[in-house]
């Protein structure tokens, strides 16, 4: 789904047209209105847009100077601009720019629907994956890819590592002499793709399909950005990434949301072109070469914690997440973490091949009784909280020796407990990925239903609940049968309605509680559910009550 953004600082053509394009257009675009310019860059900092609607005369900042910041922030958003008669020469500098269109005002609703219709068909035939192979096939050499895609991958996935291989100015030789467009003095970002394939698909048929998301991903990020991929030993694909030479200011520094924008994007292209399902998971700052081997090991642990088959998600691993030390020794806290990462997808067969793992170390090649402590309350304490999260206690028996290591006879007893009962909770979790669905889906809607009067919007939600607005919006449809929109009005309405029975309260405290700053746009969007004003609401409930 595109993201189209009304900017204009007259509130009534602001609120006219977004109401207008919901109403005919809100099934192809998620819409965003902003009442200065200053609000509609506050949107373009936080999340991609790909439509920007706006006048081409406002106070503090211009169309034009807007469209520069619109362009610098993300240099494919189409504008369409807003202008009277008498501004066409104003205009004129602005229909000299490429995905630049231009409307009278005077023009009327219909010929605003037609204009955005034609320049999502134009975005649409851009993302075309004949057009994208084509221009990304122009720019490829297969041979010093699969150089220098050797060349990362022996430095990343071997046990030497880049920073023990590296020394002086030898790695800057070797991106020289590879061609490798990257700095070997600058930190670098990393992004980890997970590709979802159907059981029986061939070797052959994957390797394509890898090679077609490489290309999208260069269709999408080449220009602005450098960047170099590989394939890891788990078959994901892996990018080292650098702001270009040639790139603006505001996407350098502002690097880190452009990409994770553009992954939105490049994941919509390769579902509706290759059908695949990709999942992203982005390292949140960069790092140095040195700290390549780290981050990319953080990666593969937080997706592994957190992938769904499926279903695509774009996470981020946070400096905050970060962990204060990092040990050279076996670590059961990831593992145990991996593993429970497959007991919530259900992944038997993955879970006990880490517990056998974890199990084996435990057993027969560790000596510190310390750490066997550690990895079985480890294991305990994600049993129990998975338990619990579900609801399982009636149906699972003998969970009372889960945190009482000390009533086993033995470390091996122990294990053996844990496992035995790992099996009952796989045996009676009744939990499919529909009942996990809806169980999200409720937590979107408790969230909706206590934060009314708090900001709503879809990139918001998304935010909050670890989504990309993208596919929540589908998500939402599709456990629901309704848009999100939908169900956030029918909630303040629900609530308006409510509040309206107090007299207390006055028309506009009710219309800050639901969310409306303007009273008028409060009265707008009750009338149009209800057929009277808040007002006349009111006036009818005190009517019905003197009757009785």
């Amino acid at each position: 789904m595109f993201r189209l953004l009304v900017v204009d600082d007259e509130e009534i053509i602001t609120e006219a047209l977004y109401e207008v394009l919901n109403q005919s257009m809100g099934d192809e675009l998620e819409i965003y209105k902003a009442f200065s310019a200053k609000e509609a860059l506050n949107w373009l900092s936080r999340t991609r847009i790909d439509i920007v609607l706006t006048d081409i005369r406002m106070p503090g900042m211009s169309g034009i100077e807007l469209m520069q910041e619109i362009h610098a922030y993300w240099p494919r958003c189409r504008i369409v601009f807003l202008t009277g008669y008498s501004e066409f020469d104003y205009a004129y500098q602005a229909i000299q720019k490429p995905n630049v269109k231009y409307l009278l005002k005077t023009e009327g609703y219909a010929k605003v629907i037609q204009t955005i219709q034609e320049v999502i068909n134009e975005i649409n035939y851009d993302h075309h994956i004949n057009s994208l192979l084509k221009q990304s096939e122009q720019h490829k050499d297969a041979l010093m890819l699969v150089a220098q895609g050797d060349y990362f991958r022996h430095c990343v996935l071997s046990d030497i590592g880049i920073s023990e291989i590296t020394t002086g100015s030898s790695m800057a030789q070797d991106f020289e002499r590879l061609n490798i467009k990257l700095e070997a003095s600058a930190p670098v970002v990393l992004v980890l793709a997970h590709l979802s394939y159907a059981i029986g698909t061939t070797f052959s048929d994957i390797s394509e399909r890898i090679a077609s998301v490489k290309q999208i991903w260069s269709s999408f990020l080449s220009g602005p950005i450098n960047s170099v991929a590989i394939v890891d030993k788990q078959g994901d694909l892996l990018w080292f990434l650098q702001s270009s030479g040639d790139a603006d200011e505001k996407i350098s520094s502002h690097m880190l949301r452009y990409v994770e924008g553009m992954l939105e994007l490049i994941q919509q292209t390769c579902y509706k072109s290759l059908e695949i399902a990709v999942s992203f998971t982005m390292s949140g700052e960069q790092c140095s070469w040195s700290q390549v081997v780290r981050q990319y090991e953080r990666l593969r642990q937080l997706q592994k914690m957190n992938m769904n088959d499926g279903i695509p998600i774009i996470q981020i691993d946070y400096p905050e997440q970060a962990s204060a030390s990092y040990q050279e020794v076996y670590r059961i806290a990831p593992k145990a973490e991996i593993m429970s990462a497959h007991l919530d997808a259900g992944r038997a067969e993955h879970f006990f091949s880490c517990f056998s793992e974890l199990e084996d170390y435990i057993l027969n090649k560790n000596e510190h009784v310390h750490r066997s402590v550690e990895a079985y309350y480890a294991i305990a304490l994600m049993l129990l909280s998975y338990m619990n999260r579900n609801q399982l206690h009636e149906q699972i028996r003998e969970y009372n020796k889960l945190m009482r290591l000390d009533e086993h006879s033995s470390m091996k007893e122990a294990f053996h407990y844990l496992r035995a009962l790992s099996e009952q909770i796989f045996a009676s979790s009744l939990l499919n990925e529909r009942d996990r669905a809806s169980i999200i889906i409720e937590k979107i809607c408790k969230y909706i239903q206590e934060h009314l009067s708090e900001d709503l919007s879809l990139v918001r939600l998304a935010e909050l609940h670890y989504f990309n607005p993208s596919y929540l919006s589908r998500f939402f449809k599709q456990e629901r049968g309704v848009k999100l929109s939908e169900y956030i009005d029918d909630c303040r309405m629900k609530k308006a309605k409510e509040l309206l029975c107090s007299a207390e309260l006055k028309v506009r405290d009710v219309a800050l509680q639901v969310g409306y700053e303007a009273a008028h746009s409060f009265t707008r969007f009750f009338k149009k559910s209800t057929g009277m004003t808040p007002q006349e609401y009111r006036d009818s409930l005190i009517e019905n009550e003197a009757i009785r």
